[in-house]
C-alpha cells in the first residue's frame, strides 16, 4: 500500500480489506475525484453534492473545515472561504468501496450551502405532471436566507 506525493492515501488492497478493514484507501476515479455527500448534523438534510480530490479530502480531515474540488474553476474550494458560512465537519463516513463519503456538517454564517442563498442546492421537489411529465415546485421549508443577485461575496 504505496502512498504518491499527489495522493496521501494508500492504494487499496484487496476486495476483503476495502470493505471491511480499519485502512482509510479512497478510491478515487480517473479524474481524480470522489464523490461528497454533504449533509446537516442536526436533522440529516441534504445539503450538497460535490467532489473532492485527495488534497481536498486530506485538507478537510486535517481542519476540520469542509474543502471540496471545484471542477468549474479546477481548483481547492474552502467552503465558506468568502461566504462566511463555512462547514465545519463533524463527522465522516465512507461507503462499503470506499469511492464516496458523506460529510455531516454545521455550517456558519447564515447558514446557507447554496450558491442561490438556501439552506440546501436541493431546494427544488419534481412533481409529476400526468403521463410521464414533471414539473419543478419549490421546498417552502428552504427560502432564501440572502439574495445572490444583491451579495458582492462570489459563494463557493
Amino acid at each position: 500500500m504505496e502512498k504518491s506525493p499527489k495522493n496521501p492515501f494508500p492504494a487499496p488492497g484487496s476486495k476483503y480489506e476495502l470493505e471491511t478493514g480499519s485502512v482509510l484507501s479512497p478510491r478515487f476515479s480517473a479524474d481524480g475525484l470522489i464523490t461528497a455527500v454533504t449533509v446537516a448534523a442536526a436533522d440529516n438534510a441534504v445539503l450538497m453534492v460535490a467532489h473532492m480530490n485527495a488534497e481536498a479530502l486530506q485538507l478537510t480531515l486535517d481542519t476540520g473545515i469542509a474543502h471540496y474540488w471545484s471542477r468549474s474553476r479546477g481548483e481547492i474550494w474552502k467552503k465558506g472561504e468568502t461566504s462566511g458560512n463555512r462547514q465545519a465537519v463533524r463527522e465522516i463516513s465512507i461507503d462499503c468501496d470506499q469511492d464516496a463519503v458523506v460529510l455531516k456538517v454545521e455550517t456558519a454564517g447564515n447558514g446557507a450551502n447554496c450558491h442561490t442563498g438556501r439552506r440546501s442546492c436541493f431546494y427544488r421537489i419534481i412533481e409529476k405532471t400526468g403521463t410521464g411529465g414533471a414539473s419543478l415546485a419549490f421546498d417552502k421549508n428552504d427560502q432564501p436566507r440572502f439574495d445572490p443577485d444583491e451579495s458582492d461575496v462570489q459563494e463557493d
